[in-house]
């Protein structure tokens, strides 16, 4: 299991494409950084709203990460143990998550322009948030990925089912308060917020043990019921 468990971190990141995608990221959550900073009012310019807009525009990638190391798995010639495929895909969402912590706080601290006049409250929370949206984006890629023969099937569905339930529970007053609850984006706006409760710590569990736990569970209950087709 040891082997195995390396071996998916290897080809995590293991591809010119993979470090590709990486760095695409990466620079993606530069630019919007930038941005960001250039355009926003000075009450605006905080670690926080930084954070917001860079971690959740660099989240949608991440689940990519994942679905494709169930694609490698898919593909393996021998029968291997989904687990070690679902938490390597822990590297590159701390690699994005923590990258994305340092681009924002580089960003913030050398902007020329005027800054809010606590720009750095929340800041420890927010930087253990952003690392934690995107360990929870790496595990819906993977869940949807076994559930899911498609890479595109799978990746526009990271995007469409979790926003459009958000939706579908926002569009109902009743209901709305499940959010933070059901939905990762929920959860997401109150990690990178840093304004965190203990009811909210309890509902970004609920989130994690739904869409990471969850589903990837029964990803790999639907993956070894159709059995695994062998390739080269």
């Amino acid at each position: 299991m040891d082997g195995t468990i390396r071996d998916a971190l290897r080809r995590s990141l293991g591809t010119p494409a993979r470090r590709w995608l990486l760095v695409g990221t990466l620079v993606a959550g530069l630019l919007a950084a930038v941005a960001l900073v250039a355009a926003a009012d000075p009450a605006d310019r905080t670690f926080a709203e930084l954070s917001s807009t860079v971690q959740g525009l660099t989240s949608v990638v991440t689940p990519l990460f994942g679905i494709l190391l169930v694609r490698d798995l898919r593909r393996a010639p021998v029968r291997l143990p989904v687990l070690p495929t679902v938490l390597a895909v822990g590297l590159p969402a701390v690699v994005v998550g923590v990258v994305g912590v340092l681009i924002c706080a580089a960003t913030l601290a050398l902007t020329p322009a005027d800054v809010a006049g606590e720009p750095w409250r929340f800041a420890g929370t927010v930087a253990l948030g952003s690392v934690l949206v995107h360990i929870v984006a790496g595990l819906v890629g993977t869940g949807l990925g076994l559930l899911s023969r498609s890479v595109v099937v799978a990746f526009l569905a990271t995007i469409i089912l979790p926003l459009g339930l958000f939706a579908l529970l926002g569009a109902v007053d009743a209901l709305r308060p499940a959010q933070p609850w059901l939905t990762p984006f929920g959860s997401v706006r109150n990690l990178l917020s840093g304004e965190m409760t203990p009811l909210r710590w309890v509902q970004w569990l609920c989130v994690l043990l739904i869409w990471g736990v969850g589903l990837n569970a029964a990803g790999a209950a639907l993956l070894n019921r159709r059995g695994r087709p062998t390739g080269s």
